[in-house]
C-alpha cells in the first residue's frame, strides 16, 4: 500500500527521485558507504534513487515517518505531500494531486 495520490505516479514518482537525491548521504538507506555510492555511474545512481524513491512511497503508506541518512521524509496526507527535511530546514516536498 502507498499514498493516497491524484497525480499520475509516473511524476510523482520522477519528482520525488529527484527529491531524494538531495540527501547528500541517502545511499545509507541501502546500507551503501560513501565509497561504494562513489564508485557507481549517474546512470546506476539514478537508478538506486529511484528504488529508494519507490520503497518510501509505499512504505510511507503504513509508516508516515522515514528516517532517510540525516534526513526524514514525511507523508502529511492533509497537505497532500511527501516533505522531505534534513534538521529544522524543509529540502523539499513532492505534490501527490
Amino acid at each position: 500500500m502507498g499514498v493516497k495520490h491524484g497525480r499520475d505516479y509516473e511524476y510523482i514518482l520522477a519528482d520525488f527521485t529527484e527529491a531524494v537525491g538531495r540527501i547528500s548521504d541517502c545511499y545509507d538507506f541501502f546500507e551503501m558507504d560513501s565509497l561504494e555510492w562513489e564508485g557507481l555511474s549517474g546512470e546506476e545512481k539514478h537508478e538506486v534513487l529511484e528504488a529508494l524513491a519507490e520503497d518510501l512511497f509505499f512504505g510511507l503508506g503504513s509508516e508516515p515517518v522515514i528516517a532517510v541518512g540525516s534526513a526524514v521524509v514525511i507523508y502529511d496526507p492533509e497537505a497532500h505531500r511527501i516533505n522531505v527535511l534534513i534538521g529544522d530546514e524543509e529540502l523539499t516536498s513532492v505534490k501527490l494531486i
